[in-house]
């Protein structure tokens, strides 16, 4: 945790916009190594927008992480499952030294759905969001921790291809950088009408 970080916690009577920096390293702090032994961690995931060819809404989906053993070696491992309509599946594995599966998933959903209804590049759009993520943002302290938002396309060359998504919203609630992340929230305007949310149960 940086130095500005942690005093933002520190003083926390206020929301206190702090540096760009700041919320990359935020989002992007070491979660590990994972140590969950029997319990999981369960986040409900409701995703809403316009109808097109590869996208799929969810009203009441669960994303489960749990830990595992690996068969090939006995090492502990973790593992993603995902529940939602016909959708049963496990992902994975994880090392459990890694960074957070959770954020993983979730960037790549949005990545996919924002694809399936804009018709851009999964390529591009994953790119620029690294790009926000580690470069621009702005983290706030909050009493009940941080939270940690980023608009990777709002001054995107292709703004106006993007149907309404350079208008999108990543933002992700913390109690602290080392802790699992209460909230993921991918959020365009009305207008376009997407929603992409990871509550933590």
């Amino acid at each position: 945790m940086t130095r500005a970080f942690a005093l933002a916690l520190m003083l926390g009577l206020a929301p206190l916009p702090l540096i760009a920096a700041e919320a990359g390293d935020a989002v992007f702090a070491e979660r590990g190594p994972w140590d969950l032994g029997d319990r999981t961690l369960e986040w409900q995931m409701t995703v809403t927008g316009p109808m097109a060819e590869g996208f799929r809404p969810t009203e009441d989906g669960r994303i489960t992480l749990s830990q595992d053993i690996d068969p090939s070696d006995q090492q502990p491992i973790l593992e993603l499952t995902q529940k939602a309509g016909p959708i049963d599946r496990t992902i994975g594995p994880f090392p459990i030294s890694s960074g957070d599966p959770v954020l993983t998933f979730f960037l790549e959903q949005t990545t996919r759905d924002m694809a399936a209804l804009t018709g851009g590049s999964p390529f591009y759009i994953r790119n620029r969001m690294k790009e926000a993520l580690f470069r621009g943002g702005e983290v706030t302290a909050t009493d009940g921790g941080i939270t940690a938002s980023f608009q990777p396309f709002i001054a995107d060359k292709n703004a106006e291809r993007m149907h309404g998504f350079q208008t999108l919203t990543l933002t992700f609630v913390m109690a602290a950088p080392d802790e699992p992340i209460r909230e993921l929230r991918a959020e365009t305007d009305a207008a376009a009408g997407y929603r992409n949310e990871l509550v933590l149960q």
